[in-house]
């Protein structure tokens, strides 16, 4: 068989399409690409099954529309597989409709997981394969060769006229039976410099799990996705991390599970990169939660090779950490970005503005955290979004039975602009909020901060990435005070 997954070109005044491996969809004024680990480890995994694969990012290839489409018909696929996401997925509707018997076209990615119904009422997609273990699914489709009796659970196909469905899917795979990511067949070096987390390049990504052992937060899609954590062996990450530092000379890795691994897991994994001394040749970064290390593990993570540690913020106020279920208090997140800065690590931020129930003090208390924690050097990067509140989740079935969404017209779903119903202020109050955080990169705290901790030539390059990111937000976020 001939599998190409493949990333159309969606060209669009709004910016850059950031459309891979990713938990929230925007348009960005500055290219920023993610390397996509699930794709990759399907393509990789039909490669090795004999099968030929295309690998085709239109995006971050930078591709026209024509040079994308001549490389794609070129291939001649049987199986042409999109991953797609709320803000896009009509535009893939239609592009599958306009290549009807060009191949079998199969949508993945949490929109289609939540609402897989909907894409195959309005495309004539053939296949719809839901969570975040489709990586295996694919594998298995292509091998079934026709066969619906040897289909997985969570497969949904045509069958004349009829939908059908093999039920919910299952997230009971082993990991550590996937291979490593063919990183040639994937064209990694396109994802490998034009990132805003990469310190040092070439930097590339990897996944120790799958996805959050938290998994409760009701705004975060890939709980669609990965409602069951699972790990790969500490000993077999290290192993890939050698080989990338060896075979590729990667020098940043991030580890993009929603929550890296904790407790004897994690210990084990520094444990082991030490022994092996790969914290001189590499840095690792990872998303963390707030409330479950101590300052000793924030001490052994950077002996380990840790620089880069992202956690999810979201808001100062406790009403909406409860709300959203962050299991999270307000002063835990203080204490975690101390204790991560007094150990070496870089402290990455995220908050979320725009939430139905709060108002200006609430927003102001947000802006206020998030601009002293750069004063202190606490946190040394972050990012600010939209609250959008995607199919699947509780916190879109909770506004979509009180009525408190804006629209339900998936192109909206961008972040360009509120989706969620914020009767306390307006949506230009809320863009002058997030401009007001980036703004404190330029406290004279903030800015003494980054000059005494610059010591090398990545420093200066990863800053002057940072200045033009800053601008790229703040063009992002346009908006005036109301």
């Amino acid at each position: 068989m001939r599998i190409a997954i493949a990333y159309p070109p969606l060209k669009s005044k709004k910016g850059v399409a950031l459309l891979t491996q990713n938990r929230q969809f925007q348009w960005f004024s500055r290219p920023t690409y993610i390397f996509p680990v699930v794709p990759a480890t399907a393509a990789t995994m039909l490669k090795k099954e004999g099968h030929d694969v295309l690998f085709l990012d239109g995006i971050a290839g930078e591709l026209s529309d024509d040079e994308f489409a001549a490389r794609l018909a070129a291939f001649r696929p049987d199986y042409v597989v999109l991953e797609t996401k709320t803000p896009v997925v009509k535009r893939h509707w239609r592009w599958i409709d306009a290549r009807k018997g060009m191949a079998k076209f199969v949508l993945v990615g949490d929109h289609v997981t939540a609402l897989p119904e909907e894409s195959m009422a309005n495309s004539c997609v053939d296949f719809v394969l839901t969570g975040g273990d489709w990586d295996f699914l694919l594998s298995n489709l292509v091998a079934s060769n026709g066969d619906a009796s040897r289909y997985e659970p969570g497969i949904w196909y045509r069958d004349g006229g009829e939908v059908r469905s093999t039920g919910r899917f299952r997230l009971d795979h082993d990991l550590n039976s996937a291979p490593w990511i063919d990183r040639d067949l994937v064209d990694w070096k396109l994802y490998a410099e034009k990132n805003g987390n990469f310190h040092r390049t070439p930097g590339t990504y990897i996944m120790s799990g799958r996805d959050c052992w938290h998994a409760k937060c009701t705004f975060c899609s890939w709980t669609t996705l990965y409602p069951t954590y699972r790990t790969r062996d500490p000993v077999n990450v290290v192993d890939e991390i050698e080989m990338l530092v060896e075979k590729y000379g990667v020098k940043e890795i991030m580890d993009d599970s929603g929550s890296l691994p904790v407790g004897a897991w994690l210990k084990t994994f520094c444990d082991e990169m030490i022994r092996r001394g790969l914290p001189k040749k590499v840095r690792i970064d990872c998303n963390m939660r707030f409330g479950r290390l101590t300052f000793e593990d924030y001490k052994l993570m950077r002996r380990a090779g840790f620089q880069f540690v992202l956690f999810g913020v979201e808001s100062a106020n406790q009403e909406t950490l409860d709300r959203f279920c962050k299991a999270l208090k307000v002063e835990d997140v203080v204490k975690g970005c101390e204790w991560a800065y007094r150990a070496g690590l870089d402290v990455h931020l995220t908050f979320m503005f725009g939430h139905a129930w709060e108002g200006p003090r609430e927003i102001a208390n947000t802006v206020a955290l998030a601009r002293r924690l750069l004063a202190k050097g606490w946190a040394k990067t972050l990012q600010c979004t939209l609250t959008i509140p995607y199919p699947g989740t509780p916190l879109f079935r909770e506004l979509e039975a009180s009525g408190g969404l804006v629209t339900k017209d998936w192109d909206e779903y961008d972040m360009r602009r509120a989706i969620t119903k914020t009767p306390l202020v307006s949506e230009g109050e809320i863009k002058c909020a997030i401009r007001d955080v980036y703004r404190g990169f330029l406290q004279p705290a903030a800015l003494w901060h980054r000059l005494t901790s610059t010591r090398t030539l990545f420093d200066f390059g990863f800053y002057y990435r940072g200045v033009r990111s800053l601008i790229g937000h703040l063009v992002d976020f346009k908006g005036d005070r109301s």
